[in-house]
């Protein structure tokens, strides 16, 4: 992590296009922030646009603006989030879930930084920095046709790989410790974290990383003692006592997990016959299913769900 902090500085007060890699929760957005935060744009605007949470029909506007009469529905005019981006900075999160239509008109953006609004016809400047970041492998989305070469290339002047949490156990201490201090100051509690509750942290394999981590630790603190330390234990009341275990036994699921697991089980089954029956269509499906477009990407990511196409044999 001092690596890319040193790699943050050199580039900071450049316009190199910066290309962020990573998995899911290892901190992109934060390594995102810090490049705008130290660069000269810095007083200027930071717009996140994340492209797997906005539905295909409408991403094209949410990045570039529409005219009005555009299409139906568009009764006036509205500005892009490039625009909104002019003289900052704009993140292109999950950028391997941009189609492969709006990948080209991205391409000639980042050639010239002048686009038209969809409906328009004139052309519009826009003097922004690009960053994006993607928890996906590009180059195998390059083989299958599914990202394009020259937007790989254009995108990765800059490239910034931020490791998994497993990678930089060292850390595990200092930032569960740096939770803590945020947790207990923002709901008025004041727990620690017993040596051995640090020495199972530190061990654990944190597939979702640094979120992960910061999910377990406000766990912790928000709980009663009790159910602290069924979930966690070792977690140390105000009072300087352990609260006393309630581990199920080593092979021994317990009834809580038990249900949580038919609960996962069930929820992944009817996405899967939902998504099936609309043949993947996720914006149908979230339809279907009463739930956001971003809800459902979520819950696809949860339960390791991959549209037919994208599926490697």
């Amino acid at each position: 992590m001092r690596a890319i902090r040193r790699v943050i500085e050199s580039i900071a007060d450049t316009e190199a296009t910066v290309l962020i890699r990573g998995e899911s929760g290892v901190g992109k957005d934060l390594v995102a922030r810090a490049v705008h935060a130290a660069s000269a744009r810095r007083e200027g605007p930071f717009i996140k646009v994340n492209c797997a949470a906005i539905p295909e029909g409408l991403l094209e506007s949410e990045l570039f603006g529409h005219e009005k009469g555009a299409f139906t529905g568009a009764h006036r005019r509205k500005l892009g989030q490039f625009e909104y981006a002019n003289k900052g900075t704009i993140y292109l999160d999950e950028i391997a879930e941009l189609p492969l239509a709006l990948q080209a008109k991205l391409l000639h953006v980042l050639q010239d930084f002048q686009f038209s609004r969809v409906g328009g016809h004139g052309l519009l400047d826009v003097d922004t920095r690009v960053i994006a970041a993607t928890n996906r492998n590009l180059e195998e989305a390059m083989a299958r046709g599914e990202f394009r070469e020259d937007l790989y290339y254009r995108l990765n002047v800059v490239e910034i790989r931020v490791p998994t949490l497993r990678e930089r156990r060292e850390e595990i201490p200092g930032l569960a410790a740096w939770f803590l201090d945020k947790f207990n100051a923002q709901y008025g509690r004041q727990k620690q974290l017993l040596p051995e509750t640090m020495a199972r942290l530190t061990a654990h394999t944190w597939s979702g990383n640094v979120r992960e981590l910061e999910n377990v630790i406000r766990r912790m603190v928000v709980l009663t003692d009790a159910e602290a330390a069924f979930d966690a234990p070792g977690v140390r009341s105000p009072n300087g006592h352990a609260a006393a275990s309630r581990q199920a036994p080593i092979g021994i699921e317990s009834l809580r997990e038990i249900a949580r697991r038919a609960a996962r089980e069930a929820e992944r089954n009817a996405l899967v016959e939902v998504l099936e029956r609309v043949s993947w269509n996720r914006t149908e499906a979230s339809r279907v299913l009463k739930v956001g477009y971003k809800t459902l990407l979520n819950k696809m990511s949860e339960c390791q769900l991959t549209p037919p196409w994208r599926r490697q044999f």
